[in-house]
């Protein structure tokens, strides 16, 4: 009678993982609408602007319907849409090259005293 159960449990498995392989169907990733992300938390497009002024804002600065920081941010530096271009960098809401600018040498805010060369400050 044992063998009888075993016998059939495993020929129950073989079809069972047949059919699972046979049909490799994936459910649809469903997201909460209870559950936000934090880029759609401080979305000003629908909400008023000052939602970019609450604690833990990317940025206080409305643009293009996100809140954004335009004293870093790349895509608005300085202001809404203003590009940075390629191999500059936004400090300060200013577009600067981190290579040769003598007051973001390497990095924001890291000022040289006489020049500032591939980042590097008085670099021979």
């Amino acid at each position: 009678m044992a063998k009888i159960i075993t016998v059939s449990l495993l020929v129950a498995l073989v079809i069972v993982s047949a059919a699972a392989a046979a049909s490799p169907e994936l459910l649809p990733a469903r997201r909460s609408r209870f559950l936000l992300t934090s880029s759609s938390f401080y979305s000003c497009t629908k909400k008023s602007s000052a939602v970019c002024l609450a604690a833990g804002s990317p940025g206080a600065t409305c643009c293009g319907g996100q809140c954004v920081d335009t004293a870093t941010s790349g895509e608005h530096c300085g202001g809404c849409n203003k590009v940075c271009k390629h191999g500059r960098t936004c400090c300060g809401g200013r577009c600067v090259d981190l290579l040769s600018d003598r007051d973001n040498c390497g990095s924001c805010s890291n000022q040289c005293s006489n020049k500032c060369n591939y980042g590097f400050c008085d670099y021979a």
